[in-house]
C-alpha cells in the first residue's frame, strides 16, 4: 500500500521539494498552499499523514489542526516551523499534533519522523452522525490581527488552571471563546457547562449552583445536584458575572478559594475540581466602586483577562464569518445557497453591526430562508435601520409589551435592550423573570 502525505506549505519552492523528495521514497504527496485549499482536498481524499506550516496565508497549521480534530478524521498532523517558533509547536503536540519539524529541515529527521507517524496504527473514526455534530458545534475563527492575537492567547491560556475573564460586548461569541479554552484544555473530556447569571435569582441561585436537599426548603421535592457537582472535572462558564447577586458572590468566592461545596439544607462539604471561566460585559471595577460587586472575587476569577473584539473592529474577519454562517444556515435551513455577491460583502463590511456575531449570523440566517436565487444580494437582506433609542421608555402600565418591543429592536442584544429601556441589565433580566417573557 503506498501511503498518501498531503503537504500544507505556502513557499511553492519549498514545498515542491518536499513533494518531489516523498514521491522519490514512494509516497503519494499532494501539495496544498493554504488552510482552505488543504480542508477541500480532505474532504474529496483519504490521506495517512499531513506535514503542515505553522504559518500560512489564511491561518496556520494549529486551526487545521483543529479542524482536523473536529471533523473527526484521525489524521496525524506534523508541524513545521522554524527555531523561533518552536513554543508554537510544543503547544500544538498539547492539543494533539503527531510531531513538529524545525525548519530547516534535516531530511535524515524528516525520514524518521515521517516513518514513525505512518508506522502507528490509525486513529478510529467515530460513526458520521456523531463527525457532524461535533463540526456543526466548531468555533468560527479569524484571521484579523486581533482574532490572531486573541487565538494565540487561547492557546497559551487552554493548558492550565487560570481562571479567565473574558471581556467584549454582547453578540462577540464570549462563550465560543469559553469552549474553545475548554476544548483545548485537559479537561476537554470533562463537562462543559455554560451559566446565565442573569437568571439566577438571589432566591434558586444557591440551589442551581451547589444542589439541595429534599425538604430544605419548601419546594425542595428531592435531592438536587448542582452545577458545581454536575461539572466535576470541567469547566464552568458564568457569562455575565456581573449579575450575580452579592450574597451569592459571597457564596461563589468560598466555592473557589476552598474547592468545595455545600448543598442547600447540608452539613457536609464536597470536594469539587472545577475550572471557572467568567464573562462579562460590564465594567466590573465600575461595579466595585458602586459596592454590586465583590473585589475578592473579581481578583480570583481575574487571573487573566481576554478581550473578544467586537466584529467592527475585525472587519477582514467579515466576510470568513458570512460565510460560515452560510453554510450553517444552509445545513439547517435544507438549503444550497452558494455564497454572496461582491455588493453584499460590501454591504456587510460598511456596517456598524452593534450585535456582533450574533446579528450577522441572523441577518444571514433569514437571507438564506428567503434567497430567490444561487447567491445572496443586497435585495435579500433586512432593512438596516438602526433601532432610535430616544423613541422606547419603560412605563408601569404596559412593562411587558415595552421590553418585548426593546428585545425586537435589539435583536435578542439585552444590554441593547436594556440601554433602550434607561434601565442596568440586572433590572431588565429581573422583569423578564417576572413576565416569564424568553427571547
Amino acid at each position: 500500500m503506498k501511503y498518501r502525505i498531503l503537504i500544507v506549505e505556502d513557499d511553492i519552492a519549498f514545498g515542491a521539494m518536499l513533494k518531489g523528495w516523498l514521491e522519490r521514497k514512494g509516497y503519494i504527496a499532494q501539495l496544498c498552499l493554504n488552510v482552505a485549499v488543504a480542508k477541500q482536498e480532505l474532504g474529496k481524499n483519504r490521506y495517512n499523514l499531513i506535514l503542515s506550516d505553522l504559518r500560512l496565508p489564511d491561518g496556520d497549521g494549529i486551526m487545521l489542526l483543529q479542524w482536523v480534530k473536529e471533523q473527526n478524521l484521525g489524521i496525524p498532523l506534523i508541524i513545521m516551523t522554524s527555531y523561533a517558533e518552536v513554543q508554537s509547536a510544543v503547544a500544538a503536540i498539547k492539543l494533539g499534533a503527531e510531531d513538529y519539524l524545525e525548519k530547516p529541515i534535516v531530511l535524515s529527521i524528516f525520514k524518521e519522523k515521517i516513518e514513525q507517524a505512518l508506522a502507528k496504527p490509525a486513529e478510529p473514526v467515530t460513526p458520521q452522525i456523531k463527525r457532524e455534530k461535533r463540526a456543526s458545534a466548531g468555533v468560527v475563527l479569524g484571521n484579523s490581527p486581533l482574532a490572531r492575537q486573541m487565538y494565540s492567547h487561547i492557546l497559551k491560556l487552554a493548558p492550565t488552571k487560570m481562571s479567565v475573564l473574558i471581556l467584549g460586548e454582547s453578540g462577540t461569541g464570549k462563550e465560543y471563546v469559553a469552549k474553545m479554552i475548554h476544548d483545548n484544555s485537559a479537561r476537554r473530556d470533562k463537562p462543559f457547562i455554560a451559566v446565565d447569571c442573569g437568571s439566577l435569582s438571589k432566591e434558586l441561585a444557591p440551589s442551581e449552583l451547589f444542589g439541595h436537599l429534599k425538604g430544605s426548603f419548601t419546594s425542595a421535592m428531592e435531592n438536587k445536584t448542582g452545577i458545581f457537582e454536575q461539572a466535576n472535572g470541567g469547566t464552568i462558564f458564568l457569562d455575565e458575572v456581573g449579575n450575580l447577586d452579592y450574597e451569592v458572590q459571597m457564596q461563589l468566592l468560598r466555592t473557589l478559594q476552598e474547592q468545595k461545596i455545600r448543598r442547600v439544607g447540608s452539613a457536609k462539604d464536597t470536594v469539587i475540581d472545577v475550572r471557572i471561566l467568567a464573562a462579562t460585559n460590564e465594567n466590573l471595577e465600575r461595579a466595585i466602586a458602586e459596592g454590586r460587586f465583590r473585589e475578592d472575587l473579581y481578583h480570583r476569577l481575574n487571573e487573566f483577562s481576554l478581550f473578544v473584539p467586537s466584529l467592527r473592529e475585525r472587519g477582514a474577519d467579515i466576510k470568513l464569518f458570512a460565510e460560515e454562517f452560510l453554510r450553517q444556515a444552509n445545513e439547517e435551513l435544507d438549503r444550497n445557497i452558494k455564497g454572496f455577491t461582491p455588493e453584499t460583502i460590501n454591504l456587510f463590511e460598511k456596517r456598524h453591526w452593534s450585535g456582533n456575531l450574533r446579528e450577522l449570523r441572523n441577518v444571514v440566517r433569514r437571507a438564506v430562508l428567503f434567497a430567490s436565487g444561487d447567491e445572496i444580494t443586497p435585495d435579500d437582506l433586512p432593512v438596516f435601520n438602526e433601532p432610535k433609542i430616544e423613541n422606547l421608555t419603560l412605563r408601569p402600565d404596559n412593562e411587558k409589551e415595552q421590553i418585548e418591543m426593546a428585545l425586537h429592536k435589539a435583536r435578542g442584544n439585552k444590554t441593547l435592550a436594556a440601554q433602550f429601556l434607561k434601565i442596568d441589565r440586572k433590572t431588565l433580566y429581573n422583569k423578564l423573570h417576572l413576565y416569564g417573557i424568553k427571547f
